[in-house]
């Protein structure tokens, strides 16, 4: 079974992998044995239990239609994973197996493996979409142009000004994106009840060496304290804002009674089934229904956040998916605008036009000036 024809449209191929289910697997399986690796390291179990667990656990040999299934009724993806894991391994390594984790350990570092891999490749579009909102800025920063307030004619302003604060604001949304990542994007290891009970008093050591192993950071036992995943979920809301602000700009311009700015012309794109003498922004569509989204989820993070005593119920198991949409969304907007700003086509004799009509001189104040300062203070 697919999911093409729902996702493709909204988010990068790149991306959907990301999220997909040989991913999700692989990354569970790499949980499991960096907790053996871990634990044997430190004497928690024998290491040729945990030589006979990493031996053992393959994904390949594991059916995301049939585990899919299986929780479904479990109603995490942990315990028929784990269930599974065992019968590869079996004898004693399968009672050592997943030994003093809890299900909870498993979604959570899945999870965040998930976010550090869409946050790379989510930085790279947007990164583009900056960059060439920049030389655009700059290349337009001493041009005339109507400015617009309210929907209707203003005062004049450099046309480049408009691009170097989009160029500004979606900056400063990827940098905070970065930061929250980076802080929150963390191992989970804390056991039945956030304790590491039965570790031996070496939990935070194997904690330790798990996220070693698997490349997140160190973090105390986090099961239902949820603001790091709220913060990556409400930074990636900003984002998409900021992606669709530039969008929503570019989709007025393009009107034909304005004209003076268009989405590149490629093929295939853009087009209507009913009206071929259409062109139609067909990448700020893409970023605006993005933009459109993205709120809803963001306050189903937000609602989880009050969680019950040391594990909630329904809090966390909402938010992987609704993390994984925002992500997906996105990935999208940024693509496709990546390919708008990198080919934007700006009508220059439209834009004088347009400022003629409107008689209020050509006086752009400190345009270029902001517009530097706007483009030296990227990502601060």
């Amino acid at each position: 079974m697919s999911d093409l024809l729902r996702l493709r449209p909204a988010a990068t191929a790149a991306m959907i992998a990301v999220f997909d289910d040989a991913a999700t697997v692989a990354h569970a399986c790499a949980f499991e044995t960096a907790l053996a690796r871990a634990q044997a390291a430190y004497g928690v179990i024998a290491p040729d239990l945990a030589a006979a667990i990493v031996a053992g656990v393959d994904p390949a040999g594991i059916d995301p239609v049939e585990l899919g299934e299986e929780a479904a009724l479990a109603g995490t993806l942990a315990i028929p994973l784990v269930a599974r894991l065992r019968r590869m391994v079996g004898g004693d390594a399968a009672r050592a197996l997943h030994r003093s984790a809890t299900s909870q350990d498993v979604a959570d570092s899945v999870l965040m493996l998930q976010v550090r891999a869409a946050h790379r490749l989510l930085a790279t579009d947007v990164t583009r979409v900056c960059d060439a909102l920049a030389v655009l800025a700059r290349s337009h920063g001493e041009r005339p142009a109507i400015g617009r307030t309210l929907l209707q004619d203003a005062m004049p302003v450099a046309f480049g000004l408009r691009l170097a604060q989009a160029a500004r604001g979606i900056g400063h949304a990827l940098a905070m994106l970065d930061t929250a990542v980076a802080a929150n994007a963390v191992v989970q290891l804390g056991g039945a009840a956030g304790t590491r009970a039965g570790m031996d008093g070496k939990g935070a050591a194997v904690a330790e060496h798990i996220a070693q192993a698997l490349g997140l950071e160190l973090s105390a036992p986090w099961h239902a304290r949820r603001s790091g995943v709220a913060a990556i979920g409400a930074t990636l809301g900003i984002l998409i804002g900021a992606l669709g602000k530039f969008a929503r700009d570019v989709a007025l311009l393009a009107q034909n009674s304005i004209g003076e700015a268009r989405e590149p012309l490629i093929a295939g794109r853009g087009g209507s089934s009913a009206m071929a003498h259409k062109r139609n922004p067909t990448g700020c569509q893409v970023a605006l229904s993005a933009a459109t989204r993205a709120p809803g989820l963001v306050a189903s993070l937000l609602a989880g956040l009050p969680q019950e005593a040391e594990r909630g119920l329904g809090g966390w198991q909402a938010e992987g998916p609704a993390l994984a949409d925002l992500f997906l969304l996105a990935s999208g907007s940024a693509a496709a605008l990546a390919m708008v700003a990198e080919g934007l086509e700006v009508d220059e004799a439209a834009i004088a036009r347009n400022l003629a009509v409107a008689g209020v001189g050509d006086d752009i104040g400190e345009s270029a000036a902001i517009i530097a300062d706007l483009l030296d203070g990227m990502r601060d």
